[in-house]
């Protein structure tokens, strides 16, 4: 899906086939509480639920190792491939 915004070109991808193609590889999420989780993506099912390893978390300006995460789906926000 595309959509023209002020001479823009936005793409819209569906998340599901956003996380096919990340599977194994780094990804940086968004969580409605404003928190930055990024780490490598090893499994999603088809609610979006996912586990990260190696993850860092980012609050503010504090960033803290958590490791593996397992996070639910309907916390996310936005999915950003690395």
């Amino acid at each position: 899906m595309a959509a023209a915004e002020g001479g823009n070109v936005l793409l819209m991808v569906m998340p599901l086939n956003v996380l096919e193609k990340s599977i194994n590889k780094r990804v940086q999420l968004l969580l409605k509480d404003n928190r930055i989780l990024e780490g490598k993506l090893v499994g999603y099912d088809d609610y979006m639920n996912m586990v990260l390893e190696d993850t860092e978390e980012t609050r503010e300006d504090n960033v803290r190792r958590v490791g593996t995460v397992v996070l639910r789906g309907n916390n996310v926000v936005t999915i950003v491939p690395k």
